[in-house]
């Protein structure tokens, strides 16, 4: 006998694993576009050899054959992992390919070895139903209420950002027709903008093609369809000609942690022909609570390399907090101060963290600060980037009563919609942009900002909560959407992508408008109107203090 071979008792098999590939024979023509698509080269070409046994002729006598086969087969490699994207579908001419969700695969048990954690990108793994989407606008006015027709009425869904201060402290005065500045007292900046915008996506976690055709449609949106949407650059700052363009005004500019592309934003500060829409400071994202940021190296091209002013193929990591500034009030007089300053005070400043039961804290130190222009919460379903498995599924806070819990801080001290709160982190989760934007409003909300949402809606994303694709942080998108990697992204067409944001955009308008309707308002947005909001389950409608209903 021959000896026992024993890797063979530490392989795995495929039932391992989260997706099983499953290839019809009959159907495939061995055209090999299937394995040429797939972004982890988990499937590969082989041979095989085939046994059959055949009886034939006039005396049967069965007779065994053997011949070689051409076969698509899935690699046992759980480096090489189906992420059951289906790219391989979309190209099969035969429909002999598909991958399937195994239920019960052991996937974490062999991904966490060799003493590292498995990091991921995209979505948690979380398949139930947010509070969100659970919430119900239940104020429909009839006869009592001065309700509006939605397809006739005039409508005005606007919102500001920055600070917004009472009239009864604003230093102007009424002479000769006109408001005149009466002392020398500061007045902060406010920008007018449509009350979703698109959330932070740096040009670096986002591939060229899709970075520019978020951008044009954010131009399009402002110019020709008359919605002042403005987009956040994420850090790693912007192209050059994009900041001494007169476009810049359409943007968020964002610094973080690991300053990356500040050099570029500074150099560019003589020459902008225009001021930014704000400043967002980031100390937090709500997928990742306590990773910080992370583009992995296979991103850091030479055209991210330059922008942000690094070598080539190294990770750039962005620390958990600033590393100049250990508490809040040090951020505040650092940060906001400074980069208030850079601009002369024209540009409204505000920082963005994690859902987290500090937020209050933070607002509370920012609601005392006169250059404070707002805060951002980031709730636990946000993030696309880089981040271990468990940050992604076990911390963060969700966004609904977070942004309950700020409001209400706000409203007891007499400062509700002066300091605006920017809610995002699961917004269209279930694709209910509309309703689940017009539900945060409600609960306090002055705008919301969407990020995965855009990506699936405008250039498919084919991600979901079942561990499905998501390879946002390896550089391989077999879409193209996430990705330095010019066969990838060349799958990407700029122009379809600005005219699905664009509809996206238009599509929410409307919906908006049938939501706001009932409620009688057409001029003003219902922030903090959560009387018009109930929830089917008691304990989480006392939880964020609106009606239970059932």
């Amino acid at each position: 006998m021959g000896a026992l071979n024993l890797d063979f008792n530490h392989s795995i098999s495929l039932r391992e694993f989260p997706y099983i590939v499953r290839w019809r024979d009959d159907r495939c023509k061995r055209c090999g576009k299937c394995t040429a698509v797939c972004p982890v080269k988990a499937i590969e070409p082989a041979v095989q050899l085939q046994r059959s046994v055949h009886s034939a002729g006039p005396v049967p006598e069965p007779k065994a054959e053997r011949k070689v086969v051409y076969v698509v087969r899935q690699v046992a490699d759980m480096e090489r992992y189906c992420t059951g994207c289906g790219a391989c579908t979309l190209v099969c001419p035969n429909e002999a390919i598909e991958p399937e969700f195994n239920l019960q695969h052991k996937f974490l048990h062999y991904k966490n070895r060799a003493g590292e954690p498995y990091k991921r990108g995209g979505r948690r793994n979380d398949p139930l139903t947010s509070t969100l989407d659970r919430l119900k606008f239940t104020r429909i006015s009839m006869l009592t209420d001065p309700a509006l027709d939605a397809g006739r009425h005039e409508f005005r869904i606007r919102t500001l950002l920055g600070r917004n201060l009472p009239a009864e402290e604003l230093p102007l005065v009424a002479s000769g027709g006109r408001l005149v500045v009466t002392n020398d007292t500061f007045i902060p900046p406010v920008r007018e903008i449509y009350p979703i915008m698109i959330g932070s996506m740096s040009i670096g976690a986002l591939s060229p093609p899709m970075w520019e055709g978020l951008a044009s449609a954010v131009a399009y949106l402002n110019e020709v369809a008359g919605m002042p949407v403005v987009m956040c650059s994420g850090e790693g700052g912007m192209p050059p000609r994009l900041l001494k363009s007169r476009y810049l005004k359409y943007f968020i500019l964002q610094i973080a942690s690991g300053y990356f592309g500040w050099d570029e934003i500074i150099h560019a500060l003589p020459h902008m022909v225009e001021d930014p829409a704000a400043i967002e400071i980031k100390y937090g994202q709500g997928a990742k609570p306590g990773d910080g940021g992370l583009l992995m190296s296979y991103k850091v091209l030479k055209l991210i390399a330059g922008i942000r002013g690094v070598p080539m193929y190294v990770d750039l990591a962005s620390p958990p907090t600033h590393q100049t500034k250990y508490s809040i009030e040090e951020a505040v007089a650092k940060m906001i101060q400074s980069m208030s300053m850079a601009w002369g005070f024209r540009v409204p400043v505000f920082p963005k963290i994690s859902g987290t039961k500090t937020a209050r804290a933070v607002l509370n130190n920012l609601a005392r600060n006169p250059y404070a222009g707002g805060l951002s919460i980031d709730g636990e379903d946000g993030g696309t980037g880089a981040a271990y498995n468990v940050s992604m599924d076990k911390m963060g806070h969700p966004i609904a009563s977070n942004i309950r819990d700020c409001y209400l801080d706000l409203v007891r001290q007499g400062k509700q919609n002066e300091l605006p709160l920017i809610a995002s982190g699961g917004v269209g989760k279930k694709g209910n942009l509309a309703a689940n934007a017009a539900a945060l409003i409600m609960l306090g909300a002055s705008a919301v900002s969407i990020g995965k949402y855009i990506m699936q809606a405008a250039a498919d994303c084919f991600g979901d909560e079942f561990n499905r694709c998501n390879l946002c942080n390896t550089g391989r998108c077999p879409r193209g959407i996430t990705t330095q990697d010019p066969k990838l992204y060349r799958r990407l067409d700029p122009d379809r992508v600005a005219e699905r944001v664009v509809d996206v955009f238009k599509s929410a308008d409307v919906e908006l408008k049938k939501i706001f309707a009932p409620m009688g308002r057409s001029t003003e947005l219902p922030i903090g109107m959560s009387d018009g909001l109930s929830i089917d389950d008691k304990a989480m409608a006392e939880r964020l203090e609106i009606d239970y209903a059932c």
